[in-house]
């Protein structure tokens, strides 16, 4: 899956020269905690968040003038060193972007202008989706062993049981590099029948581990 797939095309700008309040009021209305700055060409110029403006102005505590603070350009408090992505890129990709720089919105630029958003929000949709955690079903986690092949043997007995696979993970087992973990997302809320062939073809089923099932 591609970025262009799940960015938000309606984007809310500002001007580095808009003021405090404005990128307030805006986050408000549209309920949103980042704002990209533009300047004329829809080039991002920075990049705005609710901790920035948090961060920038005043308590309402503090002694002197609030206001004042709140008409301040936004160029004071914007972030410059944005991290940006593009269209095509891929949405795993982006994810690692999020975790490696510890961002939580990334603009999306094509040929150096403003096209799309993305957000933590937006990604955690997309894995929901990616998952069909969001659809009636059950989860199967088998250990196999890491050789060529063995994701097709395992998927053929789950489909001998006219079960439809709406989704499938793998990932290293932490404690042997000789075996991986795949997960599968099946569309049926008892999976006894499956569990039972798995642990007959010798597969090691770790979850569910049914009671009365013999391994």
């Amino acid at each position: 899956m591609i970025v262009e797939e799940i960015m938000k095309t309606k984007i809310e700008t500002l001007k580095a020269a808009d003021t405090i309040e404005s990128a307030i009021n805006l986050m408000r209305e549209k309920k949103i905690k980042h704002i990209p700055i533009t300047n004329d060409e829809m080039e991002v110029v920075g990049i705005v968040s609710d901790r920035d403006v948090k961060d920038g102005t005043p308590s309402i505590f503090h002694d002197g003038s609030v206001t004042s603070e709140l008409q301040k350009p936004l160029k004071y408090i914007m972030k410059t060193d944005v991290i940006t992505g593009h269209p095509l890129d891929f949405v795993e990709e982006v994810a690692a972007l999020f975790y490696e720089h510890h961002i939580s919105c990334l603009p999306i630029l094509k040929e150096k202008k403003l096209v799309g958003i993305i957000t933590e929000t937006d990604l955690l949709y997309t894995l929901i989706q990616l998952t069909g955690a969001h659809q009636p079903g059950s989860q199967i986690e088998v250990k196999v062993p890491h050789k060529a092949g063995i994701l097709y043997e395992v998927a053929g007995i789950i489909r001998r049981h006219n079960s439809n696979i709406q989704s499938v993970l793998v990932y290293p087992d932490k404690k042997d590099e000789a075996f991986k973990i795949l997960v599968f997302r099946v569309r049926t809320m008892n999976p006894m029948n499956v569990i039972s062939d798995l642990k007959k073809e010798g597969y090691d089923v770790l979850w569910p581990n049914m009671p009365g099932i013999s391994s």
